[in-house]
């Protein structure tokens, strides 16, 4: 696998004219608090709820001021344009049943250079409305990169034409919460910590809409 490209050119070109379907889904943003308001600025991992195949979308929308570089299972990269395609989007490919020390080694060092890293701890598409049990990943790369890690939720919408509802949580720091050298069972316990806050959001979200 090639590495990304160094500029951003075709990322900012094509985000540039998906100006007017950001008008189109008229984004409403609902905050878990103040502090949930404040702009990421450096290194983070956006995590959000997998509810369709437009959700890397839905997160650019939720985070806009910022570049995403999205975790990707390794067969979107099959074939010479798509390889080149996702490059050109920075994303970043990873084996769904067996997580490398290559990636994981990939995404800390994006996360290190001040990057934003998107990816969804839940694994796959969850068809339900529902939040389904996530992956303990995320924490161990924001451990080792010492970033903080943003719970964003994305309330599925009813009609094509519906307005898109986002829900953005606080800041968890990984680092301060687990020191370190943490066990498995304190990772496992984050891990369900973060999921916690997604359902929290989730149901921010059904109250506010």
């Amino acid at each position: 696998m090639k590495p990304a490209p160094e500029n951003y050119i075709v990322y900012d070109f094509v985000r540039l004219t998906a100006l007017p379907g950001f008008i189109w889904f008229r984004p409403k943003f609902i905050y878990a608090n103040d502090s949930s308001k404040q702009r990421i600025k450096s290194g983070a991992i956006a995590i959000a709820n997998h509810i369709g195949y437009f959700d890397p979308v839905y997160l650019m929308i939720a985070i806009w001021y910022r570049r995403h570089h999205f975790v990707c299972i390794r067969e979107f990269f099959e074939g010479r344009f798509r390889a080149w395609l996702f490059r050109q989007f920075h994303c970043i490919p990873i084996d769904r049943d067996s997580f490398s020390m290559e990636s994981l080694r990939r995404i800390t060092e994006e996360l290190k250079a001040g990057h934003l890293v998107s990816l969804y701890p839940e694994g796959r598409i969850i068809a339900s409305k529902q939040v389904s049990a996530f992956k303990s990943g995320m924490v161990l790369m924001a451990l080792r990169s010492d970033t903080p890690i943003i719970p964003v939720y994305i309330k599925p919408r009813k009609h094509w034409y519906s307005r898109l509802v986002i829900c953005i949580g606080e800041q968890v720091n990984v680092s301060g919460e687990l020191g370190p050298r943490p066990s498995l069972e304190r990772i496992n316990q984050l891990t369900a910590f973060l999921e916690e806050k997604e359902l929290s959001l989730m149901k921010l979200a059904e109250e506010r809409c």
